[in-house]
């Protein structure tokens, strides 16, 4: 079982954005970071969840259970329907993935609950500063 949890972090809107993912894997923590380019608050979002899903092939077992945290109501409520208006090609990139593993759960959180994630986003972003 590994359990994945995302956020982005965006300073202006358009803006400057990064991902922030917390991993856990048989109880260690991994941190990653990610500096995104130039993107909407929304789109950040995705793309934070992308890049979560494509570190997975190098911690997951393909039986792996894998559950998804995301402080993201509309990547949450757009993975469970598989749409989403304007990022569609995300939801499907993340759909792809998501099909190499046999159960993904996926779970909205309360942002105070995501507070590894928010804190990996904000330091990639700000050392791009």
């Amino acid at each position: 079982m590994i359990k994945i949890y995302t956020d982005a972090a965006t300073k202006g809107n358009p803006g400057p954005s990064a991902a922030g993912v917390l991993l856990v894997v048989d109880g260690q923590q991994m941190q990653l970071k990610h500096f995104l380019g130039t993107l909407s608050n929304h789109e950040a979002e995705f793309a934070a969840t992308l890049f979560a899903f494509q570190q997975l092939p190098k911690y997951a077992r393909p039986n792996e259970t894998i559950f998804f945290f995301t402080d993201s109501k509309i990547v949450d409520q757009s993975l469970a329907t598989n749409y989403a208006k304007h990022f569609q090609t995300y939801v499907d990139q993340i759909n792809a993935i998501q099909d190499q593993f046999p159960l993904v759960v996926s779970q909205w959180l309360p942002e105070r609950m995501n507070q590894g994630a928010h804190n990996l986003a904000l330091q990639a972003l700000h050392a791009h500063d």
